[in-house]
């Protein structure tokens, strides 16, 4: 569906509604819409005889100091709901202005579960409060930060705020906000006939992959209910972008998912070019794929490895691990660097392949195969990882749409989605591979698609190094190459222009963008915001992981602690990514 006709639909179900139509540099129908309209709106939206049925991404800006904002209503913040219609293959973004230092709008909890934890994410780095919101309370930034990170007046930098200090009496004060009142989670603390345990598991424990905090209600061994806690990885990565350079910001994109590598840079490269209207040439498009499939195993070799771990199977990660390091060589080989190369660059890559490239990577391919049927016997057969997976942490399709599962927690539900086949980016429409599905939604099947995920990912990688393209590994784009060296020496102008190309980076034209990839654990895309300048006004990370952890108490009520563990493996996530 066009913008047009979105626009006249919703003109004639609610006249007035729409304020204004935005021109987004992605293509993607970008609607103002009246903030007393608003919920209506995208009540209609997903209600719709063609729906859209996912909340992907549910965000907000502080307006108060950009300039480019032409055809835009006056606001102090806007609110940006992006919705995804997995049926027709499309999106549509509906922006909200808001006025005032510290506005109030309504929650759409209702609506969508699944805005339970953005819309407290809004709060906690915004201060725009949403009405009807069930417990409207911090969510990364812990309960006594004074002050909302993402607002503008905010410090972005520790020199620029006082020394950290904690009194005694404060110490004391943080301590006491972090206990747990089951009260205020709207929780009891006896059922019918028994009086519940609340066991604090984590924010260290090796079943959680990093520092989270699930709070459980327990009958027994049985979970009655749980509270995922997360914030004790926040990282400040969005607030960074607004700092950095276009170019500077690369090495930060490493760190949100640490375990996906270059494949963090991938969608962060791709906006800024959109934005910039750069095209990076078709050697460098198969670069970045062969290189984001390296990284997929990878990160797939740490999740199986570790998955097997978490239900008592000790050896495989050992193995798993060893071959991950074999992808390390590979990669260092390549980039110079190994977990975090930050090697991709606006345009292309950092540097051309180098000498001799190819072999180690057609050893691997001829290698992997048989390590990994090696491992579905060693994993997926055993009887005991079966028992302890299959039929548990079950969600249906209908589930997965509406909370926003993505990657292959979608797909374990039967649904053949992957951004790769569905919304080809970086030329992977050239490419022949399969998209793994499983059936039943549980953690076995969430694992029978990520191990099906290796081996196709391998099928890439050998038709990357069959057909690796000839030509430059860079685009020849003024905003992402310096000029010649000889034009640089032959006049001031050019030698002006690389000096600023180099110490302050590119500037790209006013606009928004946001591209999505199918990362390693799911949908992960970046949303810029460009006002004209050499860095980003606002850097939106839209990341997989963070969707995930919000289906936890889904996938566990009624299970046993022990399940919750195999149901934290499963899902695949590590901290960065829902921190960020």
């Amino acid at each position: 569906m066009d913008q047009a006709t979105l626009l006249n639909e919703l003109q004639l179900t609610y006249p007035g509604a729409v304020a204004a139509v935005q021109t987004a540099g992605d293509g993607i129908p970008t609607l103002w819409v009246e903030k007393n309209h608003a919920r209506d709106v995208l009540r209609y939206l997903k209600y719709r005889h063609e729906p859209f049925k996912t909340l992907f991404d549910l965000t907000a800006i502080d307006e108060r100091l950009r300039i480019n904002r032409e055809g835009q209503p006056a606001s102090n913040f806007s609110l940006v709901y992006h919705l995804l219609s997995y049926d027709r293959n499309e999106d549509v973004r509906i922006k909200v202005a808001l006025q005032g230092d510290y506005p109030v709008t309504d929650s759409i909890v209702d609506i969508w579960p699944s805005a339970n934890w953005y819309e407290r994410e809004v709060y906690d780095m915004f201060g725009i409060r949403f009405s009807g919101h069930p417990n409207l309370r911090r969510i990364l930034m812990p309960p006594g930060w004074s002050g909302h990170p993402l607002r503008k007046e905010h410090p972005a930098r520790a020199t620029e705020m006082g020394p950290f200090q904690m009194p005694e009496d404060e110490a004391e004060q943080a301590d006491q906000r972090l206990q747990f009142k089951p009260e205020e989670w709207g929780l009891t603390g006896t059922g019918s006939d028994t009086d519940y345990i609340f066991l604090n598991m984590g924010p260290q424990h090796p079943g959680t992959h990093g520092p989270f905090r699930i709070v459980l209600a327990l009958d027994g061994e049985v979970i009655v209910d749980a509270i995922p806690d997360i914030g004790f990885h926040h990282r400040g990565a969005e607030k960074m972008g607004e700092r950095q350079t276009w170019h500077s910001y690369i090495p930060y994109t490493d760190r949100v998912d640490y375990l996906g590598g270059v494949m963090n840079n991938l969608p962060y490269c791709l906006a800024v070019e959109k934005l910039a209207g750069i095209d990076a040439p078709d050697k460098a498009k198969v670069i970045r794929i062969m290189m984001a499939e390296f990284f997929r195993i990878s990160s797939h070799l740490v999740w199986y490895g570790t998955f097997a771990q978490d239900v008592g199977a000790m050896s495989p990660v050992f193995y798993m691990f060893s071959d991950r390091e074999r992808v390390f060589s590979i990669v260092e080989a390549i980039c110079g660097g190994r977990m975090h190369p930050s090697w991709f660059r606006i345009g292309g890559v950092a540097h051309d392949l180098p000498r001799g490239w190819d072999e180690p990577v057609r050893e691997f391919v001829r290698y992997f195969p048989a390590r990994l049927t090696e491992f579905h016997k060693l994993v997926m057969q055993n009887r005991i990882f079966k028992a302890r997976t299959q039929g548990i942490g079950k969600y249906t399709l209908e589930d997965a749409v509406e909370w926003g599962a993505t990657g292959p927690g979608l797909r374990a539900c039967g649904f053949a989605w992957d951004f790769r086949k569905n919304r080809p980016y970086s030329g992977y429409d050239q490419f022949e591979f399969d998209v793994p599905t499983a059936e039943h939604g549980d953690c076995y099947d969430r694992g029978v698609v990520r191990v099906e995920e290796l081996r196709q990912s391998l099928r890439i990688i050998e038709q990357c190094v069959e057909n690796m393209p000839e030509g430059p590994y860079k685009a020849d784009h003024p905003l992402a190459t310096p000029p010649p060296r000889d034009l640089t020496m032959h006049d001031i102008e050019t030698l002006i222009q690389h000096f600023l190309g180099v110490s302050w980076g590119p500037v790209i034209p006013p606009g928004e963008a946001m591209v999505a990839i199918e990362a390693t654990k799911g949908i992960n895309g970046y949303y810029l915001v460009s006002d004209g300048g050499t860095g980003s006004y606002r850097t939106r990370i839209r990341t997989p992981s963070f969707a995930h952890l919000q289906m936890i108490p889904l996938m566990s009520r009624g299970l046993s602690v022990a399940d919750l563990i195999a149901i934290l493996g499963s899902i695949d996530f590590v901290m960065a990514d829902v921190d960020r």
